[in-house]
């Protein structure tokens, strides 16, 4: 899949789960344009940021049987709203932006899926 696809994709990812928890108050996107831009940011920090924590994170995340990539995801996304702003762009806490980040991660692998096999 392409980078600009994976940008498109985790941006509509973004304005449904947004819309999905919306009246919990755990994850907030204001606009289309912050979805993409929010995308776009964590596409270039999953490129640069990531293979370092990834890294850094080897001992536990060998410990965990690969678990603890979903903290690592979540600190992402937390990483991500600091980047564009936490008033457009906003989760409550790391255990919501771990959940996002999962429910992300599962979404992404069903959609990719589907484009291999089309």
């Amino acid at each position: 899949m392409g980078f600009f696809k994976s940008v498109l994709i985790d941006a509509v990812l973004f304005i449904a789960l947004a819309g999905l928890f919306a009246q919990t108050g755990m994850f907030y996107v204001s606009s289309v344009g912050v979805a993409l831009l929010a995308s776009l940011v964590l596409a270039v920090l999953n490129a640069l940021v990531k293979p370092f924590l990834l890294l850094i994170s080897l001992p536990i995340n060998v410990l965990t049987l690969g678990l603890f990539s979903i903290v690592i995801n979540g600190f992402m996304l937390i990483l991500t709203s600091s980047v564009v702003g936490k008033s457009v762009f906003y989760f409550s806490s790391l255990g919501s932006a771990m959940l996002i980040a999962l429910i992300m991660s599962v979404c992404n692998t069903i959609i990719a899926n589907h484009f291999v096999e089309s």
